[in-house]
């Protein structure tokens, strides 16, 4: 029994010493500028979590921060490192954006699905290709996800610009509205989109695939080794490009959650980094999909308090940012010592 929650038992510990040693640091930061830790710490707390406004402003960021997680997650149990979900989530907002308009006469249930379904698909098609490159041409995905997200990123500025642009956005690139029938309403008695909902059932969903199907068992061989993959029959290309498509519509259904729920068209609000953001996600819940969870809660917090940060104590727009990079370079270093942080007898 120890044996078997040995890995989540050291991963929780890593992540909980991680997240130690970043306040530690930022707490010297905010020592090193002038401020009071203790008064910076009340506040993010109060601004993230201290009342039923800031509870939901935090879950309307953690739930795309949830869905950009999985684009990092889904494929590391395929032992890939996949870092370009903010290129799929804005293609995959501005898909949706198209889409939605040809759907104005249909009735909303099914104008949101297939609204929705248009930002999956360009997602999983642009993951798909990390996936695809790896194993056609031995191309790194590291490097090619990030590439590609570069790529999109300028796609959707110039298919926005030359070609989608509402004549009615002045200053602010945008496409037109999409109609009211393709519109995520709030959930019920609060003030978050629905797009929580789903998040938390592609969570829920992912972790069943990947711990409790056979196809998540051979995902995750592929993962601990492709030769041994390879030597049991496994068809390790498909599985590989598999969690990068699925990983893809994650994220690009993000972006049209983003569209349907929030925006109400495509523009330059797309660009709010939830994609670069969910690989913090990803790494801090150790690539779980259940874990993914109150970690998207964590950075979703961190986010929703960056206004009252910087109103309340003249403190940069980057701070909030500065302390994200403290906390996944804490969580990259602790990763040095998976296998040794439990004493022999716990084993």
């Amino acid at each position: 029994m120890v044996d078997a929650l040995r890995p989540a038992l050291e991963s929780a510990l890593l992540s909980a010493g991680a997240l130690a040693v970043a306040a530690v640091l930022v707490i010297a930061l905010v020592l090193l500028v002038g401020h009071d830790p203790r008064e910076i710490a009340t506040t993010l707390a109060r601004s993230a979590f201290g009342s039923r406004f800031a509870w939901e402003n935090t879950l309307s960021r953690a739930a795309p921060l949830m869905l950009a997680a999985l684009c990092t997650a889904i494929p590391a149990h395929a032992g890939l490192v996949v870092i370009g979900g903010e290129g799929a989530l804005v293609l995959g907002g501005l898909a949706a954006s198209q889409a939605a308009l040809f759907v104005a006469d249909v009735p909303p249930f099914a104008a949101i699905a297939i609204t929705c379904a248009a930002g999956m698909l360009v997602g999983a098609a642009w993951i798909g290709l990390v996936g695809a490159l790896q194993q056609a041409r031995g191309v790194n995905e590291v490097i090619s996800s990030l590439l590609l997200s570069i790529i999109a990123l300028g796609l959707f500025d110039w298919l926005l610009e030359e070609f989608l642009r509402d004549p009615a956005s002045l200053n602010y690139p945008a496409t037109r509205p999409i109609p009211d029938a393709a519109r995520i309403g709030a959930l019920p008695g609060l003030d978050v989109h629905a797009g929580l909902a789903v998040a938390l059932v592609a969570c829920v969903a992912a972790w069943w695939v990947l711990r409790r199907s056979v196809t998540g068992f051979a995902i995750r061989v592929v993962g601990g080794g492709v030769r041994a993959a390879l030597g049991v029959g496994l068809p390790v290309g498909r599985l590989v490009v598999a969690t990068c498509v699925a990983g893809g519509a994650c994220v690009g259904l993000a972006g049209a959650i983003e569209v349907a729920a929030v925006h109400e068209r495509a523009g330059g609000a797309l660009h709010a980094d939830y994609g670069n953001t969910g690989i913090l996600v990803a790494f801090l819940a150790r690539h779980h999909p259940l874990a993914i969870v109150p970690a998207a809660l964590l950075v979703g917090g961190l986010a929703a308090a960056s206004g009252p940060l910087q109103r309340g104590f003249d403190l940069p727009d980057a701070f909030v940012r500065i302390v994200e990079g403290v906390v996944f370079l804490a969580v990259i270093a602790s990763e040095t010592l998976r296998g040794r942080l439990l004493p022999p007898a716990a084993r």
